[in-house]
C-alpha cells in the first residue's frame, strides 16, 4: 500500500500540487464549534451550511464508508500586486482590487477537478476494490481540520490554513477513499505565537476573537457570497475591493516569502478567455464596463472565471460600492444609469454612492429621483 501512496504522491506532484498528506476519515472534532458558529449568526446568509449540517459530522457524509482522505494543496499567485493600471487619457477607466486567487483569470474548480479525476483513476487502477471521490471546497467536509490531521499545516488566527513553506495562498482539494491508507502525522502545533497582524488589519473587524471569523462582516463574503447590500457601517471598510479580499493574508508573516509550485495557477494565465483580458488585469478589475454590459455579455466574458460566481448583478453592486468609496466624480453618470435599473437594491447602493461624491449638482439631480421612488430600501439611502 505504501508503494501505491508513493505513486499517488508522484502523480499529485506532476499535476502541480505543492503538498500532499493523508488523514484518517474520522468524526469531526470541530463539528460542535461549527454548530455554535452558525447559531451565533456568523454564517450570514449561507443557509446551505445549516441545511446539510449533519453531513459535516463525518466524511462518510461525502463518501459512504470513507476511511482515508488524501489532502492536496495547490498554491496560487502570491506575488505583489501591480500598481493600479493607468488608462489612456480621457477614457475614464476605474479599477477595483481582486483577490489573488482570481489572477489566473480562470475558475480554479475547472483547473483542479480534472487533476483529481486523474488521481481517482490511478487509485482505482492500483486498488480495484476502492471507491474514491475528489472534491474541491463544495462538499460538506471540514477541509482545514482534515488538512491539519494530514500534516499540511495549522489553523491561523484568521481561520485559514497556514503552512511554513506555502504560507496561506493555496487551495485545498481532497480525495476520499473507502480503504485504509498509511496516514501522515498530524500537525500538532501552531506557529502564530503572539502575532495578531491579521486580526488587527481587518478593515471590517470581522474577527470577534482569534480563530473565529464572522463571515457576515468579511469582505470576501460581502463581495462574493452575499447577494444582499452590505450594512452601511461596513461599506467604507470594503474600500477598493471589487471581488474578495486578501488583507488578512497580506499582513501575515508566513506569506512574506511563500513557495512557488512548479506548476502553479499563475502558469494558466494564457488560458484566460481573450474577451476578459481587457477588463481583468493582474490584481485589478476594470469596473465601468459592468454598467453597460448585458447578462449575456457578462456570461460570455466571465463564464469560466471566478467572477461568474457573483453574476453580473453582484459584480455591478461591488463596482458601485468601490466607486462610492473612491469618490469617483467622473463616474457619476454611470451611477445615474443604475438609477433606472429595475433592481431596487442596485438603485439603493447607487444612491449611497452618489451621496459619497459630495457633489452639489449630483445631489440636487438625485433628489429628483426621490419623487418617483417607491421602494423603501432605496428611499432609506437618500439623505434626510
Amino acid at each position: 500500500m505504501r508503494e501505491t501512496v508513493e505513486q499517488i504522491r508522484e502523480a499529485a506532484l506532476s499535476e502541480g500540487f505543492a503538498g500532499m498528506g493523508i488523514a484518517p476519515a474520522v468524526t469531526s472534532q470541530g463539528f460542535h464549534q461549527l454548530v455554535q458558529w452558525i447559531e451565533a449568526g456568523y454564517a450570514g446568509t449561507m443557509d446551505y451550511l445549516e441545511r446539510r449540517l449533519d453531513a459535516y459530522r463525518h466524511p462518510s457524509g461525502v463518501l459512504e464508508g470513507a476511511k482515508s482522505i488524501i489532502v492536496l494543496a495547490m498554491n496560487y499567485d502570491a506575488s505583489d500586486r501591480e500598481p493600479i493600471p493607468d488608462g489612456d487619457v480621457g477614457d475614464d477607466l476605474a479599477f477595483g482590487k481582486t483577490a489573488r486567487y482570481t489572477w489566473s483569470g480562470i475558475d480554479y474548480h475547472d483547473v483542479i477537478h480534472p487533476k483529481l479525476k486523474r488521481i481517482v483513476r490511478l487509485i482505482r487502477e492500483q486498488i480495484p476494490e476502492a471507491n474514491a471521490r475528489g472534491i474541491v471546497d463544495t462538499a460538506p467536509l471540514m477541509e482545514r481540520e482534515v488538512a491539519v490531521l494530514a500534516g499540511l499545516g495549522w489553523r491561523g488566527k484568521n481561520t485559514l490554513l497556514l503552512n511554513k513553506q506555502l504560507g496561506s495562498y493555496f487551495f485545498l482539494a481532497c480525495v476520499l477513499v473507502d480503504v485504509e491508507l498509511p496516514i501522515d502525522q498530524r500537525h500538532e502545533s501552531s506557529h502564530c505565537g503572539t502575532c495578531t497582524a491579521c486580526l488587527d488589519a481587518c478593515p471590517t473587524d470581522a474577527f470577534p476573537r482569534p480563530g473565529v471569523l464572522d463571515a457576515s462582516k468579511c469582505i470576501s463574503y460581502l463581495t462574493i457570497e452575499s447577494s444582499e447590500l452590505p450594512e452601511r457601517h461596513l461599506r467604507a471598510g470594503i474600500g477598493d475591493w471589487a471581488f474578495g479580499c486578501d488583507v488578512c493574508q497580506e499582513v501575515c508573516p508566513w506569506n512574506r516569502r511563500p513557495a512557488r509550485a512548479q506548476h502553479d495557477l499563475s502558469g494558466l494565465r494564457g488560458h484566460r478567455e481573450s474577451e476578459s483580458d481587457s477588463n481583468h488585469r493582474e490584481g485589478w478589475l476594470e469596473l465601468t464596463a459592468l454598467f453597460t454590459m448585458t447578462d449575456d455579455e457578462f456570461r460570455r466574458r466571465y463564464r469560466r472565471t471566478p467572477f461568474w460566481r457573483s453574476r453580473r448583478r453582484g459584480m455591478l453592486r461591488n463596482a458601485i460600492l468601490v466607486l462610492g468609496n473612491q469618490k469617483r466624480r467622473d463616474a457619476i453618470e454611470l451611477l445615474f444609469i443604475t438609477m433606472g435599473d429595475s433592481d431596487a437594491e442596485l438603485r439603493a447602493i447607487a444612491v449611497w454612492a452618489i451621496c459619497q461624491m459630495q457633489d452639489g449638482a449630483a445631489l440636487e439631480r438625485l433628489m429628483a429621483y426621490r419623487q418617483s421612488e417607491t421602494d423603501p430600501r432605496v428611499l432609506a439611502e437618500f439623505p434626510h
